[in-house]
């Protein structure tokens, strides 16, 4: 029994749907890729810092320090 009028979108069409949607966001450009900034020695430098919050939460937290 077919209800005229009433517009509905299969399960099967819905997900081609998404497919399609998801093909067209995959080819669009997501423009120029920017070059690394840092230095070779600014890739190397010491950025971990074991500070007195950074040891409360090992303390905290029961990390072997």
């Amino acid at each position: 029994m077919k209800t005229k009028g009433k517009t509905t979108v299969g399960r099967r069409d819905f997900l081609r749907a998404i497919g399609a949607g998801a093909a067209v966001a995959a080819a669009a450009p997501l423009g120029e890729a920017k070059a690394d900034t840092e230095s070779n020695d600014e890739k190397r430098k010491t950025r971990y810092k074991e500070s007195e919050h950074v040891k409360t939460f090992y303390r905290v937290n029961r990390y072997p320090s």
